[in-house]
């Protein structure tokens, strides 16, 4: 069964946080709150966990996978940057929007997209995604909880256990967060290319 975890959410509680963060280490997959809407995460060398959002969400290997960053810098690690993107990311983040850039060899391959050895990466602007992210230490592989069928992405911690008690193992709850995913932005070209509109302000991108 999944726990249920009460975050505040300007305020998240320390031993809450340290909590989550052992199961994540652990190996656990996790349900948490961020500014754009309810995803699933766990840790970025995580085999079973990635296994296991792929098989509730029924996703092929061309789905681009996510890491959410605690800032820019860790950002910088993970994905090959020019100038003129840092100058577009810089402008965006923290913010609803997921960035598709090239990986650098610090992300294990099976989170790149097959062809392109591309990889999603996004910084939240979200203060209890923040603070899992910083007990951390490093980015977290995240997708989007959006269920097959389903139009529109869980929003209700409650509904979530319920209905994934046996597949997770953590809800972290603070709160309405949102229904709409983040915008998504393939920057591995010559130019943006806006795959998904959703809670980010697609224009500067356009």
């Amino acid at each position: 069964m999944a726990r249920y975890l009460d975050v505040h959410p300007d305020n998240p509680q320390a031993r809450s946080i340290g909590q989550v963060v052992d199961l994540i280490k652990g190996g656990g997959l996790i349900a948490y709150p961020t500014d754009s809407c309810f995803a699933f995460g766990c840790q970025m060398g995580n085999k079973d966990g990635l296994d296991r959002i792929k098989e509730i969400r029924k996703l092929d290997d061309k789905h681009h996978f996510t890491l959410v960053c605690s800032d820019f810098a860790q950002l910088g690690q993970f994905v090959k940057i020019s100038n003129a993107v840092f100058r577009l990311i810089k402008a965006a983040t923290p913010g609803s929007y997921t960035f598709i850039l090239p990986a650098t060899r610090e992300v294990p391959r099976r989170l790149l997209h097959p062809k392109k050895q591309t990889v999603g990466v996004r910084i939240p602007d979200h203060k209890v995604a923040q603070a899992i992210l910083a007990g951390l230490g490093e980015p977290m592989l995240s997708s989007t909880l959006l269920l097959p069928g389903h139009d529109e992405p869980m929003t209700n911690g409650w509904e979530i256990k319920e209905l994934l008690d046996h597949q997770i193992d953590a809800v972290i709850d603070s709160g309405d967060c949102g229904v709409e995913p983040t915008t998504v932005i393939d920057l591995s070209g010559d130019e943006p290319e806006i795959l998904r509109v959703g809670a980010g302000d697609p224009t500067p991108f356009e």
